[in-house]
């Protein structure tokens, strides 16, 4: 047992309770079962579910960089830069 396991997995909740186009929350990124059923969880399904949180965080940071550089792609493509 390691010594995580003595402790409570507190929410991952940050106070930005607003749900995406998706139906995950826009703040700590689960889902609306995950956000409801949380207290009644076990501590290994509590991980699983930070886990999958930071699996969709990283997803949505990867798809923000590769929208932001095909802009930029395209801005040079055009023969005209950004003004911002």
């Amino acid at each position: 047992m390691s010594q995580l396991e003595f402790f409570d997995i507190p929410s991952p909740c940050v106070g930005v309770c607003e749900s995406n186009n998706r139906g995950y929350c826009k703040g700590c990124l689960r889902s609306r079962d995950e956000r409801l059923y949380w207290l009644q969880l076990s501590p290994t399904q509590k991980r699983d579910v930070i886990r999958l949180c930071q699996q969709r965080r990283q997803r949505i940071l990867k798809a923000r960089a590769d929208a932001l550089a095909q802009e930029q792609q395209a801005g040079l493509e055009s023969g005209q830069g950004t003004l911002f």
